[in-house]
């Protein structure tokens, strides 16, 4: 079943919220509608901590979530490899939970 929720890159106001082309870009993410879908059940994005922005200094979406700031997983397991946090030791994304913080 898919829910929408409100778009964790843009807060839900649906504009580019670095105003990288202009103050009046539509958000990358929801396009504009200020809300995404996605599949329930749904757990908080660990790479980006539900910000749905790029932890990596970048000002595009987060690679893990794709900017809606939840994921979507049935696992409730915490990752041995990266306790949970999603990351890696070099700050990209866990390869054994693709950065859910979550595994089987």
């Amino acid at each position: 079943m898919t829910k929408l929720i409100k778009c964790a890159f843009c807060g839900g106001t649906g504009k580019d919220p670095f105003d990288l082309l202009s103050p009046i870009s539509h958000c990358l993410v929801c396009n504009g509608t200020g809300q995404v879908e996605i599949e329930e059940p749904m757990t908080t994005c660990m790479f980006c901590t539900g910000t749905g922005k790029n932890p990596l200094g970048a000002r595009v979406p987060c690679i893990v979530c794709g900017g809606k700031g939840l994921n979507h997983s049935e696992h409730k397991i915490k990752c041995r490899q990266c306790r949970g946090t999603g990351k890696s030791s070099d700050g990209l994304p866990c390869t054994r939970c693709k950065g859910t913080g979550f595994s089987h």
